[in-house]
């Protein structure tokens, strides 16, 4: 596994959450997402020689810990300025706090898009190394 270049590609995540709370809107959000998919699936499919699907879970997940934090962290001015979201909270049945809500979506959410980004990864894999390359660069 190369955690650094996980660690590296999370960043995009921390900066999203960080956006997301203080900048963008809730509509222009998945538009900043897909750049950031593409761009790490390719980063993953160049720099790792096996497992890019699990590379691309992991960083989904990782990913879904910085953005989940920092709505938390900062849950007052996110959750002011995100309405939708406000409704999904009041209107469920959540065990404990909001920020308990959160992070249990987060989680979820995380997870989805793990395996999003996953498959992602093994597609830039199959454009970057050809469809009868290994990762190694020789023939299959």
């Amino acid at each position: 596994m190369n955690w650094k270049l996980i660690l590296l590609l999370s960043m995009f995540g921390l900066a999203m959450g960080i956006a997301t709370v203080f900048v963008l809107p809730t509509k222009v959000e998945p538009f900043f997402w897909l750049a950031i998919f593409l761009v790490s699936a390719y980063l993953i499919a160049k720099q790792c020689a096996t497992r890019l699907f699990l590379h691309g879970l992991l960083l989904g997940l990782v990913n879904s810990v910085w953005v989940t934090s920092a709505h938390i962290l900062f849950f007052d001015r996110y959750i002011f300025s995100h309405a939708h979201e406000r409704f999904l909270l009041d209107s469920m049945v959540w065990p404990g706090t909001p920020q308990l809500a959160m992070a249990l979506m987060g989680l979820g959410i995380g997870v989805i898009l793990g395996l999003v980004l996953g498959l992602f990864a093994l597609v830039a894999g199959r454009l970057v190394r050809g469809p009868g390359l290994s990762a190694s660069g020789s023939r299959a």
